[in-house]
């Protein structure tokens, strides 16, 4: 065989090895189940000085941002939207903090009149899987499919009764996603004040119901094949938020379960849509095409 046939034959086994190894780096990790806990009106600026144990001993064993982004306005209704549709004000259609339908047509739409979701991509892929939703604001009731969710659970702003019934369901059965919202600290925030004493006080209490969360993924014997995400819709200046100051529109992102990096700092971009596109890469989801999140792969 001649010297230059053997080098390009080298040349081309090297090229193939390399994309071998990369697709393997890009492999979805072994998870079984995803766990979305939210927490309305928690700006990334507090965590470094919050007292949240169980928060910061999620953020040791996975990977976190403190510089993820919302969408604008920095409200509730459009982010939590985002998050779990995949995509932006402008295709959703919710642009407001708190409407109870889209001020915009979405650009596609479900039976049930809404943007395609997280939860619509498990049922039209997964019929079988199990899927919950557990939530204090009512308003979330107005952005997701109810009538294709397993478990779903309005508690009318009870945080500890929010946290019970989410520790329940995941202990009893198991579901493949879960999202769990919390009002606080966004009320105390618009009564006392972001960034004040009682702010920082009511973070104890959240940390609180999020360490129930994490007991009961262990209680159910699955925490070696769940992923857990911790974020927020938004943060807030003085008492208020929807602006664009860093303080209303920096959120933290934690994640941690099998194939997260224990400890990494995720330094790529990342903003809300993204936790709904990095859901769906996790359980093996074909992503609609009219989503624009990009899994956060840097986390794995």
């Amino acid at each position: 065989m001649k010297i230059k046939t053997k080098i390009t034959l080298l040349l081309l086994c090297s090229i193939l090895a390399g994309g071998h190894s990369q697709a393997q780096n890009e492999q979805r990790p072994s998870a079984k189940h995803v766990v979305l806990i939210g927490c309305d009106g928690l700006g990334a600026y507090a965590i470094e000085k919050a007292e949240m144990p169980n928060l910061k001993k999620l953020m040791a064993s996975g990977a976190h941002s403190l510089h993820a982004r919302t969408v604008l306005p920095s409200s509730s209704a459009v982010n939590w939207a985002s998050m779990l549709m995949g995509a932006g004000p402008t295709l959703h259609g919710f642009t407001e903090c708190c409407g109870e339908k889209p001020e915009i047509q979405p650009v596609i739409t479900t039976k049930n009149g809404l943007f395609p979701s997280l939860f619509t991509i498990i049922r039209d892929q997964r019929p079988r899987a199990t899927t919950a939703a557990i939530y204090s604001w009512g308003g979330i009731g107005f952005i997701i499919e109810k009538p294709i969710i397993d478990f779903v659970v309005p508690t009318k702003d009870k945080e500890e009764v929010t946290a019970d019934s989410a520790a329940i369901i995941i202990r009893d059965q198991k579901p493949l996603f879960t999202f769990v919202h919390f009002s606080e600290p966004d009320y105390v925030g618009h009564r006392e004040g972001h960034n004040t004493p009682a702010y920082y006080e009511e973070l104890k209490k959240v940390d609180a119901r999020v360490g129930r969360i994490l007991a009961a993924i262990q209680e159910a014997g699955i925490a070696d094949e769940t992923i857990v995400i911790f974020t927020a819709d938004h943060g807030g200046i003085d008492k208020g938020h929807g602006g664009k100051t860093l303080e209303e529109i920096q959120i933290p992102w934690v994640i941690a379960g099998p194939g997260v990096v224990k400890g990494k700092v995720i330094e790529d971009t990342i903003i809300t849509y993204d936790t709904g596109a990095t859901i769906a890469w996790i359980l093996g989801l074909d992503m609609p095409q009219s989503w624009r999140g990009l899994p956060v792969k840097a986390a794995f």
